[in-house]
């Protein structure tokens, strides 16, 4: 059962790390012109387990003129991917500490039985 809660804190720190790289991936390209972000969406998989889903957002960016030439900028909307970064930054800090108490309780045992 320990292993297990251990498992799901990796799984979940490994899903909110994949969540957050793919926000700070965004925010480095809100500038580039043509830029298309992607967004990261947590599911459960067929065991329970977060697995992290990348979908490339088609909403265009704002249209811009440079020199006669139409072009078009990044689609990144900083207002969405901030708090995102903040929710996977909360979520991946939730997991340190339910896999920091389940090494806790694991010594424990051990020093139980030792």
């Amino acid at each position: 059962m320990m292993i297990a809660g251990i498992s799901t804190s990796l799984s979940g720190l490994s899903a909110f790390g994949n969540v957050l790289s793919n926000a700070a991936h965004n925010v480095a390209n809100v500038n580039t012109d043509g830029y298309k972000a992607t967004v990261a969406t947590i599911t459960e998989d067929t065991q329970g387990l977060p697995q992290i889903t990348l979908a490339r957002s088609d909403s265009p960016g704002t249209p811009i003129d440079e020199q006669g030439q139409l072009k078009e900028s990044s689609n990144v909307d900083l207002s969405w991917e901030i708090p995102q970064m903040m929710i996977a930054q909360r979520g991946y800090e939730a997991n340190i500490k339910a896999l920091s108490a389940q090494s806790d309780a694991l010594k424990s045992a051990i020093d139980m039985v030792v």
